[in-house]
């Protein structure tokens, strides 16, 4: 059934592109580097004469130019009704986790608290329920994570995180059919029952589960808390885990914010709350998660992440922003972290990127503890203008 209709009168273009700020970080310093260009992304309609060109020519052929169009700000929103371009729903609940289809201009989003899966299209800001799930929301709990089948076009198949009364589980949604357990029997307590999910680029499902409120279960081997897990579409252990019949690949999260894996399938991030300190790992298979690559001591509120072979990006709820950090050959960060869309949408924490790795999908949680305004919670699309996205 279709939800909170909000049809676009014809979705003006948006070409301004969001302001960059350098963010400090500790004591490091580093030399300046090309940063990549982001906008909110318009609404594509076609257009007579050629399209826009990304500066300099050429560049990905995959990539989504802008479009041109009139400067300033949009009008305010009118009750459910957005006029930002970028936004693609309105009116919803705090959103935990989003999860773009294959032809990219199409994704799920999960509300945490009512554990409602939601289908909405690039320039409809329109929702259409696919799901709704039974949820616990005790310690910042409910549907906190979600993830395409890994063969998503043949199966239809979404994977979702859940805390219920009892643990926190992984369970499957197949098109009119009620949720099927996967994984279940991962503790659940009074705090940090948020985890994270997503798939690797060889078939299998990353789990990012919290701790339960119990530091020492992250480290205990035995049990499935503050871990990451790697499995199949069954829920078993995935064929390549480090251990054989084990689906443990990782220890050591406490509250995990988020999890992505790169275009390219060569690096995988996953960002986690501290108690003193936000962090972000780069985690390969077969090693432990070791220290972190990156720390935030005012502890933003790390979130759902971006992928890049050549950037990170993660968004930060409590500091409602996303924090690019570039990287090198090797995989190491180089030059100035930068932040960008400080404000603009509030408190960011879903994210995921089409397949094309041009766009980002973003969700906010603004009636979670920020300033809600009468379009929240949203669904956003920003777009990538240049700076080698790597495509598959």
């Amino acid at each position: 059934m279709t939800t909170r209709s909000r049809r676009s009168r014809g979705a003006a273009v948006l070409a301004a592109v969001s302001a960059f700020g350098l963010l400090a970080a500790g004591c490091a310093s580093f030399p300046e580097q090309p940063r990549a260009q982001w906008t909110p992304r318009p609404h594509l309609e076609p257009q007579a004469g050629p399209n826009p060109q990304m500066p300099g020519g050429g560049g990905n052929p995959n990539q989504r130019p802008p479009r041109q169009g009139p400067s300033g700000p949009p009008k305010p929103p009118e009750g459910c009704k957005d006029y930002s371009p970028a936004v693609m729903a309105t009116c919803l609940d705090p959103i935990s986790a989003v999860a773009v289809l294959p032809d990219g201009k199409t994704a799920f989003v999960a509300e945490r608290t009512t554990g409602r899966v939601l289908r909405t299209v690039e320039g409809t800001q329109d929702t259409t329920l696919v799901a709704e799930l039974s949820v616990d929301t005790t310690g910042d709990g409910g549907l906190t994570g979600l993830a395409l089948s890994p063969s998503f076009r043949e199966d239809n198949l979404i994977y979702a995180y859940i805390t219920t009364s009892t643990d926190n589980r992984v369970v499957r949604i197949a098109p009119k059919d009620s949720a099927k357990p996967v994984l279940t029997g991962i503790p659940r307590g009074s705090s940090n029952n948020a985890g994270a999910l997503t798939r690797d680029r060889n078939g299998a499902l990353l789990v990012a589960t919290g701790n339960a409120g119990n530091a020492a279960a992250a480290n205990d081997p035995n049990s499935l808390a503050g871990k990451l897990l790697r499995i199949d579409s069954a829920g078993k252990p995935a064929s390549g885990n480090p251990t054989s019949g084990s689906a443990v690949v990782a220890s050591g999260l406490h509250s995990p914010g988020g999890i992505c894996t790169s275009l390219t399938g060569q690096l995988t991030w996953v960002t986690d709350r501290q108690p003193d300190r936000d962090v972000a790992y780069k985690f390969s298979l077969g090693k432990p998660l070791g220290a972190p690559a990156w720390s935030w001591p005012d502890k933003p509120g790390v979130a759902g992440c971006a992928a890049y072979p050549d950037l990170l990006s993660v968004n930060l709820e409590k500091g409602e922003a996303m924090f690019d950090l570039t990287l090198g050959p090797t995989g190491a960060f180089t030059g100035q972290p930068v932040t960008r869309e400080k404000g603009t949408f509030g408190r960011l924490r879903a994210g995921d990127l089409t397949p094309d790795g041009a766009a980002l999908w973003v969700g906010t949680t603004n009636k979670g503890g920020g300033k809600p305004v009468s379009s929240d919670d949203r669904a956003v699309i920003i777009i990538r203008q240049s700076g080698g996205n790597g495509v598959d």
